[in-house]
């Protein structure tokens, strides 16, 4: 018993050092990516080993390219349909949290998320998709780092870098490339919006696919553009 309770005092004493350890990991990755271009990110390689569960030998389609060879279009959509305060945050849109929680208590039920673009790139670069506290925690831990060491121009370029629009489809060139055939930088207004759309449920979108609901929200997004600040 007295082993036992030295092993539970060694626990509660290693387990806020350890935190702290796994805080400054997240934040020298941070560091190291104001420099150098991320390779790939958690949620890229957890749907990695999905697909090569029936494909083993499967890759997914990414390639990185700079800031200034992503279509404006592009970058004003992503913005309009996302994070439209973007450039007025600190990382959290609280307006945004409120309403969102506000409605999820009405509906009695998770229905509505307020994830601004830094709070969505925290998660894809180092978390899991599960929904827990804790998560949710580390995520708003990480989106403070990210604001802290980044710029709004840099966030953008990651995220448009590594987001998922497609099965194993990763960032605006392959996007681009698989659902319309031009390179990240051709993309004309149009096509920015309808690949804004499909940012929440990228992998329901397969290339030509149409749909009343992918029609109407294009629209909306198109009108939003103009008004949507990018750094």
């Amino acid at each position: 018993m007295r082993r036992f309770l030295r092993w539970i005092w060694y626990a509660f004493l290693l387990a806020p050092i350890a935190l702290v350890l796994l805080q400054f990991w997240f934040l020298a990755h941070i560091w190291y990516w104001k420099f150098h271009n991320p390779e790939n990110t958690a949620f890229m390689r957890a749907r990695l080993e999905i697909i090569r569960e029936d494909e083993p030998g499967a890759k997914l389609s990414h390639h990185w390219v700079p800031y200034n060879r992503i279509s404006s279009s592009l970058k004003r959509a992503v913005v309009a349909a996302e994070d439209d305060k973007f450039l007025d945050h600190a990382g959290f849109d609280w307006d945004a949290i409120r309403k969102a929680y506000e409605r999820n208590m009405r509906e009695g039920e998770i229905i509505a998320g307020a994830s601004t673009i830094p709070q969505q790139l925290a998660k894809n670069l180092f978390l899991s998709g599960s929904r827990t506290w804790w998560r949710k925690v580390q995520e708003a831990a990480i989106t403070a780092m990210l604001e802290a060491v980044l710029t709004k121009r840099r966030i953008l370029e990651i995220y448009l870098n590594v987001v998922e629009w497609g099965d194993g489809v990763y960032g605006a060139e392959a996007a681009a490339r698989y659902h319309f055939g031009v390179p990240a930088a051709a993309l004309s207004p149009q096509q920015a919006a309808r690949l804004a759309v499909m940012l929440p449920s990228p992998r329901s979108y397969l290339p030509g696919r149409d749909t009343p609901y992918l029609q109407q929200r294009t629209a909306a997004i198109l009108l939003r553009m103009s008004n949507a600040r990018t750094p």
